[in-house]
């Protein structure tokens, strides 16, 4: 499925290829990445821990056999402060050195005492 920008995606919009979250203070974001585990697959985070702090990484496996091991990973991130963040995920194998694949998130963070609920 081709996306264009500013298509709104389970909840993300898209901006150039970029997914902003609108968040608070005061709530906890998650993001959630497919892994294929079988292929070795794992999802590196790389964020400036002065405006976000990671709380969470889970891995719920949805397929797994002898043979097959992929599921959903989940980033919980808590804002430490106001502003915009950018958390860059790459998706590194084990026996590469670069990145095989890429997602850029950009966190939006305003206090919720001068923002509506969301």
């Amino acid at each position: 499925m081709s996306m264009t920008s500013s298509q709104d995606h389970d909840g993300l919009k898209l901006s150039g290829g970029v997914k902003v979250i609108q968040a608070t203070l005061e709530q906890p974001i998650q993001i959630h990445l497919w892994e294929d585990r079988t292929r070795g697959e794992l999802w590196v985070p790389i964020y400036d821990p002065t405006g976000l702090s990671m709380l969470a990484d889970d891995y719920l496996q949805i397929a797994g056999n002898n043979a097959v091991d992929n599921g959903r990973r989940t980033f919980e991130f808590q804002v430490i402060k106001s502003g915009t963040h950018r958390v860059l995920f790459e998706k590194r194998m084990g026996w590469k050195f670069t990145a095989e694949d890429r997602r850029v998130f950009e966190v939006t963070v305003s206090d919720s005492s001068s923002c509506g609920s969301v």
